[in-house]
């Protein structure tokens, strides 16, 4: 191929391949294989020979395309009978440049083998083994020159082009229309030979033409045995013909009329693909072609609009619906709880702080007790496999399962909001491809939270020796009350207790140490609830933080992940298709 067209098609053929791989799994099958397969058929093509240009003759039955063939090449080398199909196999004629490549002048090769690069290699690559070097001016059986030769001065030197007579592309055998088919697809220039009769042929139109619609560069259409047609008529059915062709895209086509029998417009045709032939870049202009329509297949199935993406709410707000549905406010009332208990251990009045220790902790039943208040055995565990840290919550109700899956789809779906249905489909599937794992995810997130529930608070130790003063002052007075009053009872002479303002001391120390335990035990009320409300709310974003981890990664990564995809295959399909990357939103 020419090197000053290689170049500006090969990023476009790694688009289309970005393309490709990105689009797997999300647009049909035979959508992507097509762009596949035009991916590697031009990395086949682009390692050929850049030398030949390789023009096609496809046609219906009784077109007289290999009489076209014939006349172009100054030789009867296409067979022309009555009987149909007359061509069973691809026939090349190869111009000018052959020698040492693996062909001879005028020698027909019936194995399809041949040395060396060149025409042999590229004829072996599109299967063609019925071939023909001309290398000098052909003349037809009858006299008459043929329309393609080599330095002419009509403008008609087609040195390095390969031209195929093929078999019909309405062939009653199967094999037959296959090999049409295949070589459509990967000659470098299409010639469609048509006649008065069967030009609207359905088959044509609807299985070539129609997906043609940007290769009209590369394709020329020739309207043959129009020596039949009056003047208004060839005039009424070209017109007729080159409307149909607009319908496929292909207005700008060329369009010729000729006549193989009597050589009209025959010289045309030859100037035609020997200008084609002389630029050397139709190879490259058709494989240009086959990157535009299959990156256009992948826009039509990929349809319009874009997805919105993952707002800025959403990955909290799901974070919330987790933590509701994996017994968040279960463990805030627990945590809460737990401090409760904790704290009246440390700041209740000290005689009746036993009676506390029949009550368990909330924590511990959920096995989210601190790491260094459990049992060495389970934090050993626990190290070993991470997995293990579990929680006891409840298990999860069908209502609460049901809350996760809600949230999930509410998620998925509203990223995948604008979005054509085959991206908005995967980008839901993307949200729910981790739906197995998450409640175990975000049960063992909660397990993991530091919860700050083996921390007091700085008033309990404050609290704590106030309380044993206060009852350490009691305990002195009445005892001292106690010693007094055995005295008197076993007559002992003592001398009178010490009175402040007329109150004997150990009265006093006795009243006052048990008055200060009880407002020591009242303050601590409030001040144990209005913390282990502010734990709670530490607790809870603490674990709201948490599931939101787990959220985003189980759900809103891969979500983004889907739209990113979407993202890249759209800027890799536009410089497949040649046009400039509009940047969305993202």
């Amino acid at each position: 191929m020419s090197r000053r067209d290689t170049p500006a098609l090969a990023p476009r053929l790694d688009a289309l391949g970005e393309a490709a791989e990105l689009a797997a799994g999300r647009l049909p099958e035979d959508v992507v294989a097509g762009a596949d397969a035009v991916v590697r058929a031009a990395g086949e093509r682009q390692a050929l020979s850049a030398e030949h240009t390789v023009v096609g003759f496809f046609g219906a039955t009784g077109s007289g395309k290999s009489s076209l063939f014939n006349a172009l090449t100054g030789r009867d080398l296409a067979r022309v009978a009555a009987t149909r199909p007359t061509t069973s196999e691809p026939l090349a004629a190869v111009w000018g440049v052959g020698r040492g490549q693996g062909l001879d002048p005028d020698a027909e090769h019936g194995d399809g083998t041949g040395e060396g690069g060149g025409a042999a290699a590229l004829l072996d690559w599109l299967g063609v083994r019925r071939r023909h070097l001309l290398d000098e001016a052909p003349v037809l059986d009858d006299g008459r020159p043929g329309f393609l030769g080599f330095g002419r001065r009509d403008g008609a030197d087609a040195t390095g082009l390969i031209l195929l007579d093929l078999p019909d592309i309405d062939s009653v055998e199967r094999g037959n229309r296959e090999i049409t088919s295949r070589l459509a697809g990967h000659v470098d220039v299409l010639v469609w030979v048509v006649d008065p009769e069967k030009y609207a042929d359905a088959v044509l139109h609807r299985e070539f033409l129609a997906t043609m619609g940007s290769h009209a560069a590369v394709t020329l259409v020739l309207l043959n045995q129009v020596d039949r047609l009056s003047v208004r008529d060839r005039d009424v059915v070209l017109a007729s013909l080159r409307r149909m062709l607009s319908g496929h895209g292909l207005g700008d086509v060329r369009v010729l009329p000729v006549s193989a029998r009597t050589g009209e417009g025959l010289e045309e045709v030859g100037r035609q693909v020997a200008a084609i032939v002389a630029q050397r870049g139709a190879a490259a202009e058709r494989l240009g072609a086959d990157v535009a329509a299959r990156a256009a297949d992948l826009a039509a199935a990929s349809g319009e609009g874009e997805p919105a993406g993952v707002g800025p709410g959403d990955e909290q707000r799901l974070g919330r619906e987790l933590a509701v549905a994996g017994g968040v406010p279960a463990v805030v009332r627990a945590v809460e709880g737990s401090y409760r208990l904790r704290s009246a251990k440390r700041t209740s009045w000290p005689v009746l702080r036993w009676m506390h220790s029949f009550r368990a902790d909330p924590l511990r039943r959920l096995h989210l007790m601190p790491e260094s208040a459990a049992p060495r055995r389970d934090r050993d565990e626990v190290a070993r496999d991470p997995a293990l840290h579990r929680t006891s919550l409840p298990e999860r109700s069908g209502t609460q399962r049901a809350v996760v899956d809600g949230a999930v789809r509410t998620l998925a779906a509203a990223a995948g909001a604008g979005a054509s249905e085959p991206w908005a489909a995967a980008i839901r599937r993307a949200g729910r491809e981790h739906a197995e794992e998450l409640p175990g995810a975000v049960d063992q997130a909660i397990a993991a939270t530091d919860l700050g529930a083996g921390r007091g608070s700085w008033w309990h130790p404050v609290l704590d020796v106030l309380q044993w003063l206060a009852l350490l002052t009691a305990v002195v007075g009445a005892g001292w009350l106690g010693v007094l009053a055995l005295a008197g009872y076993l007559q002992f002479p003592l001398p009178p207790a010490p009175t402040v303002e007329g109150f004997p001391l150990p009265t006093l120390l006795l009243v006052g140490g048990l008055a200060l335990g009880v407002l020591l035990a009242l303050l601590a009320i409030p001040l144990t609830r209005w913390t282990a409300a502010a734990r709670g709310r530490r607790a809870r974003r603490r674990l709201e933080e948490a599931t939101t981890d787990v959220g985003r990664r189980l759900v809103v990564d891969p979500v983004r992940a889907e739209v990113d995809r979407f993202h890249a295959f759209r800027d890799a399909l536009a410089r497949a298709s040649g046009v400039p990357v509009r940047r969305g939103r993202r």
